[in-house]
């Protein structure tokens, strides 16, 4: 049984096996939709862009991209999701391994974000149309609860995690939440040089994870000599010791 399956799978010469015709054919008109629906959103902005004009763009029917995507909305967001998943393997290739420096790692992903977003059409055309007044495409950047950004949030804090191995994870999740919000918002709205600008992200999560360190030190200390029950307890302890 399991030869047969193999050979359901896999060629003679060890192969993946083709798609069947219509899966493929499947996988080709969902492409060919994407890839008209990136072109007529990067000409005019995705607020002109219908999906009677992305089949023909696409040379499908329209009962097919309703098949496929559902809705405007749908595809709109596989669109962006498509775009933002190889641009945040970019990024992934500037945190791992990174520089040895953890600022300087930070700021060199910052520094990219800020800067390849003007070389990807599609990013370049949200942000411009943002910038513009109209965030029709934007909300699939910047919700908390889309799949694009907990994507982002969850690479800079699982990077952020090897590189503060001590640190408490709350604060690693709000350092993460905080770097990518403000890193999108300096994409839409710039406040300044993008070298500068990553300098500046990348020292305020180091100062916002140094200062956790720092209270979550200052909490051990007041536990071990006031009135918090860990000092009560080492309190009893010394003076155990001290009796016997």
């Amino acid at each position: 049984m399991a030869d047969e399956h193999q050979n359901r799978t896999e060629s003679p010469t060890g192969d993946p096996a083709p798609d069947p015709p219509r899966v493929a054919w499947r996988k080709q008109t969902r492409l060919r939709v994407l890839n008209a629906a990136r072109d007529l959103t990067c000409e005019a902005g995705w607020d002109q862009v219908s999906l009677a004009a992305v089949a023909a763009r696409a040379e499908v029917s329209r009962p097919s991209v309703y098949k496929e995507f559902g809705n405007r909305a749908g595809l709109g967001r596989a669109l962006v999701v498509r775009e933002t998943q190889q641009f945040l393997a970019g990024v992934a290739d500037t945190l791992y391994p990174g520089l040895p420096d953890t600022d300087a790692c930070l700021e060199a992903a910052i520094l990219y974000v800020l800067r390849e977003a003007d070389d990807q059409p599609l990013i370049r055309a949200v942000v411009t149309a943002a910038r513009e007044g109209s965030d029709s495409l934007l909300p699939y950047l910047t919700a908390r609860t889309d799949p694009i950004f907990d994507a982002g949030q969850n690479l800079v804090r699982n990077w952020l995690a090897t590189r503060y191995p001590d640190q408490d994870m709350e604060a690693v999740e709000v350092a993460a939440d905080v770097i990518v919000r403000m890193t999108i918002s300096h994409l839409v709205l710039p406040g300044g040089e993008p070298r500068l600008t990553a300098r500046r992200l990348a020292t305020a999560a180091r100062k916002l994870l140094r200062c956790s360190e720092g209270s979550a030190g200052r909490v051990l200390r007041s536990g071990a000599g006031g009135g918090h029950p860990a000092g009560k307890r080492a309190r009893r302890r010394r003076s155990a010791a001290g009796s016997g």
